[in-house]
């Protein structure tokens, strides 16, 4: 996949493309369905199927106070769109100045001067430029003076019954519900959280559950607070069955101000301080609750280790 981040000049010349634009917050099934449209596209057109983003979510520059939590990284997002087979990605600069851009100058400077756009592939409801006042009319209406045409495509319904699109709002709102099936099912995949292992108190240790404190960076989507299993996966690329806290630690804790994701790596002895963690949420067990002492707490770590593998086997025989 080739990745373009300078639109200065044209990264293909002699080609042309077809396009999709898009935060592409989670890369899921929403969104995959359109790649694959522009994938098809290109091959009958014989051009490139190609995929503009941003370095940033728009809303965290034009609206920071409600911009929302995010499902991917950066490079998470990268990663999971070179994993569409898609030819290139290009990710555009968003700044306080780039809202600005009116959405007749961006089609101009983007998809005419830049990428030689043939055809551009988008869900039915886009909008894009200052105000979010581009749209598939404007698409259109300019696609007939650059030669390029504009092709809407359907948003994926929920397969669960709700009367709404797959879309990164309605993930992240079953993700605050702790419905993680639902949150799965519109993905395509399990939600998978990447952070640093970090030094904590290490109250685990001493009452013989020694877990990994992964430091999440701000602005991460992540499930409510509960018990979890799931996978976590070390750089080398092993992977382990983990019963994931996440939440404030009632038992031990009054006033702790914060969400901390701890993880239980089952059968794993070693040392993961500095660590990069991917941390995939596979089922939701129960909710955080304040525990009248340490043996009670224990009693219930052991139930919790033994339904997160059991729950783990079972997603993975889906």
């Amino acid at each position: 996949m080739q990745l373009v981040t300078d639109l200065s000049t044209s990264p293909w010349p002699d080609r042309r493309a077809v396009v999709t634009i898009g935060a592409y917050d989670g890369v899921h099934l929403g969104h995959r369905t359109v790649i694959n449209q522009v994938k098809q596209r290109a091959a009958e057109l014989g051009a490139l199927s190609v995929v503009v983003t941003f370095d940033v979510h728009p809303a965290s520059i034009v609206r920071p106070d409600a911009a929302p939590k995010m499902l991917t990284n950066a490079a998470q997002k990268l990663e999971l769109l070179e994993a569409t087979g898609v030819d290139a990605v290009v990710v555009v600069q968003f700044s306080a100045d780039q809202a600005k851009e009116t959405p007749v100058d961006f089609v101009q400077r983007v998809l005419v001067n830049a990428l030689h756009t043939q055809a551009v592939i988008v869900g039915s409801d886009f909008h894009f430029g200052h105000m979010r006042q581009g749209n598939i009319t404007l698409l259109r209406e300019m696609g007939e003076r650059h030669d390029f045409s504009c092709e809407p495509v359907i948003l994926v319904p929920r397969a669960d019954g709700i009367d709404e699109p797959v879309s990164s709002t309605a993930i992240r709102r079953a993700l605050a519900g702790g419905e993680i099936d639902i949150a799965t099912r519109m993905l395509g995949r399990a939600h998978e959280i990447r952070g640093t292992v970090m030094s904590g108190d290490q109250r685990g240790r001493t009452i013989g559950f020694p877990t990994a404190n992964v430091q999440v960076a701000g602005g991460t989507c992540l499930p409510s607070d509960g018990v979890y299993a799931g996978v976590y996966r070390r750089p080398d690329g092993s992977e382990y069955t983990c019963a994931i806290n996440l939440g404030r630690r009632p038992t031990f804790y009054t006033d702790q101000g914060y969400s901390l994701l701890e993880a239980y790596l089952l059968d794993f002895t070693g040392d993961l301080y500095g660590e990069e963690a991917s941390v995939q949420f596979m089922a939701f067990l129960r909710s955080e609750k304040q525990f009248g002492g340490i043996n009670e707490l224990k009693e219930q770590l052991m139930k919790d280790i033994d339904h997160a593998r059991s729950a783990v086997l079972a997603r993975r025989a889906q």
